[in-house]
């Protein structure tokens, strides 16, 4: 179904772009399958937008491209988190820009002893991919408020709707990226440092497993919807669950390698390799069905109120580096 004001972003969403994530159809098939799997008590005025979300689940990649130099340096940490890039930093903020803060003081401690891993002690090395999550995730519990409030009211909720149906676009992306192991790791784009199992470094590993194999096995929504299962995340913090989703699905990185030395990702009936990809976009559907449903459900409850609020000076949590208190 196709609503006016959407029209002209679900033809954007269409246009080509540089592939730099999941390709298209995992992208697509991920947002598909969460929106049908939204039980009956969750958010289901979204599946009227199925077709719109669905068709711009790539939406996030182009706003990455090199001549956007301003969008590209705030969007494509988004897609990443390369865990062993940081691994000296426990716990993880709870702020975008304390992450940021703390690579630069850690750039700064190691710069003149170790210069290689300095060069990639910086934002665009390690990805903010749970920032990008959780920032979306945020934004969508306010669109569903004010779903709410003119249901309430009597309302046209159409504007709110479509509000929500963006943010599920962005929040969609960046937990379909998540779900990609090689997303989760340095080894992105072909193995790095010590190679005693002789993986790939070619760098078309990334596109060959996510685009051409997952194109060549024609992944359907049928394919996974079987393995989403009932709604979880119903409590706990959604911050922590998100980084618990990305370290499961960057444990399996060295998987997808090992698969590759097999036959390059050229076998479509490879076995082995098909079920890495259900089962990983399998997860992405459920955590972000699962995200959608809880967004739903804090949306039912005013925001709660911040005593001292985030930019008190007295507030316990205050940064004074930030001028914020984080989450």
């Amino acid at each position: 179904m196709r609503f006016p004001l959407l029209a002209a972003l679900g033809a954007l969403a269409l246009q080509p772009a540089a592939a730099h994530a999941w390709g298209g159809t995992a992208h697509a098939v991920i947002d598909r399958a969460a929106i049908e799997a939204i039980p009956a008590d969750g958010p289901v005025f979204l599946r009227k937008y199925e077709d719109y979300i669905g068709a711009s689940a790539s939406l996030p990649d182009s706003w990455r491209g090199d001549d956007m130099n301003f969008s590209k340096i705030e969007e494509d940490p988004n897609h990443g988190w390369f865990r062993e890039q940081f691994t000296f930093l426990k716990p993880i903020p709870r702020s975008r820009y304390e992450f940021v803060l703390s690579l630069y003081k850690h750039y700064e401690t190691i710069k003149d002893s170790d210069p290689a891993t300095a060069a990639r002690t910086n934002v665009r090395w390690t990805g903010t991919l749970p920032y990008a999550a959780m920032e979306a995730y945020q934004r969508l519990i306010t669109c569903m408020r004010y779903i709410r409030k003119a249901n309430a009211e009597g309302g046209d909720a159409s504007v709110p709707e479509q509000h929500c149906a963006f943010q599920v676009i962005r929040l969609g992306h960046y937990i379909g990226d998540g779900a990609q192991p090689l997303h989760d790791s340095v080894n992105s784009d072909g193995w790095r440092g010590d190679n005693p199992h002789d993986y790939t470094r070619d760098r078309t590993i990334h596109g060959r497993f996510e685009s051409g194999f997952v194109d060549g096995m024609k992944l359907t929504v049928a394919d996974i919807a079987p393995r989403i299962g009932a709604p979880g995340h119903r409590d706990g913090d959604m911050f922590d669950a998100v980084l618990a989703y990305l370290d499961n699905a960057g444990d399996k990185m060295e998987t997808v390698y090992k698969l590759e030395k097999r036959d390059h990702f050229t076998n479509f009936a490879d076995r082995d390799t098909r079920e890495l990809v259900y089962t990983q976009t399998g997860d992405g559907a459920r955590m972000l069905r699962d995200m959608i449903c809880r967004a739903w459900a804090e949306s039912a409850t005013p925001p709660a109120k911040v005593v001292p609020a985030p930019l008190d000076f007295t507030n316990p949590k205050f940064n004074p580096e930030t001028g914020s208190a984080p989450g």
